[in-house]
């Protein structure tokens, strides 16, 4: 019998595949078929700060429209700015609170954050409303030319996320750091007891007939593993906290390799809209096929096997340029 369990984040797995945040965890009927086709865990759908930013200044324009409404000394905007808060929160509370409910697995509740505001707040009331975990999927722009410390506000955020919850709390980054492994390695210093590596942006796209922008694939494709195993390899043993492999995890020779690069869990999104939540069945058999035919009864027993500080040749993963192939060509 092979045994795919696996610990993450402190939490006991049945196995390392974990749904990410995405719409089809964001209802209950999902959820439910989720862990019916046997998710180890599920990543809520995030609760999106910016959202809620941009909720209260559209509705804060629209009051100042009307000056019997708005006024310098009036409460209303104060109100508007507590309401839509309460309100969204008290919607994704809901969904916890049914989850946990109607499904035996880990419910692991999602934070989308670009400033450290009132989110320890939000935290807490996520934590009492039954979450197993949190994880901030922390954005912070790429584009922006002002002098702002990113890796200060990651850290900042991280630490009074932890210091106000009880829970495991894992830190979901982006790659577009100058150091990612200074950057994980100080989040792991913070509190946090996993780091997902990495987030999936919205790509833009130029139509050629049309003249104009576009939206480029919507899903991952197969190949943007590739750079996620060579941080999960690189940065396994290095900290002292769990990874999860995100991005490009379309079948099980990709949670293969994840698992014996270090990872301790993968996050798959993409192939469950393009091949169905029930892929995740034929996704466990084939796990459980490759381990029986290369006599392995235990995940754990290939977690970490070609990490860095196991292969041949470290410096393999290091390697950033092609000097080995393309040295000859003049």
């Amino acid at each position: 019998m092979i045994d795919l369990s696996t610990k993450y984040i402190g939490l006991h797995l049945k196995n390392p595949i974990i749904a990410a945040s995405s719409g089809l965890t964001a209802n209950i009927e999902n959820i439910k078929k989720l862990e019916s086709n046997g998710v180890a865990a599920i990543v809520l759908k995030s609760i999106f700060e910016e959202e809620i930013l941009q909720q209260e200044k559209d509705l804060k324009n629209e009051v100042q429209k009307d000056s019997l409404i708005y006024s310098e000394l009036s409460e209303t905007l104060d109100y508007i700015d507590i309401h839509i808060k309460e309100d969204t929160l008290n919607v994704y509370l809901e969904l916890i609170r049914k989850a946990k409910k109607e499904t035996l697995i880990p419910i692991i509740a999602s934070i989308n954050c670009v400033t450290n505001y009132e989110w320890t707040d939000f935290a807490k009331k996520i934590e009492s409303a039954g979450a197993d975990a949190l994880e901030l999927n922390i954005f912070l722009n790429p584009v922006d030319t002002s002098d702002k410390d990113f890796e200060k506000t990651y850290i900042e955020i991280t630490k009074n996320v932890t210091k106000k919850v009880s829970i495991p709390v894992s830190v979901k980054i982006s790659q577009y750091h100058t150091k990612p492994a200074h950057v994980i390695q100080k989040l792991s210093e913070t509190g946090a007891t996993g780091i997902v590596l990495f987030n999936r942006f919205y790509t833009p796209d130029i139509n050629l007939e049309k003249l104009e922008l576009t939206q480029a694939n919507h899903f991952s494709n197969e190949n943007e593993y590739l750079n996620v195993l060579r941080w999960i390899a690189l940065m396994s043993k290095k900290i002292n906290c769990d990874l999860a492999a995100s991005t490009g995890i379309h079948s099980a020779e990709t949670i293969i390799k994840q698992i014996l690069a270090g990872a301790s869990a993968v996050q798959i999104a993409s192939v469950l809209y393009s091949k169905g939540i029930d892929y995740v069945s034929v996704l466990l058999k084939e796990l459980e096929n490759w381990m029986e035919k290369h006599n392995y009864n235990y995940l754990n027993q290939i977690k970490g096997k070609l990490s860095q500080e196991k292969i041949q040749d470290p410096a393999a993963f290091e390697r950033m340029q092609f000097m080995r192939y393309f040295s000859g060509i003049e």
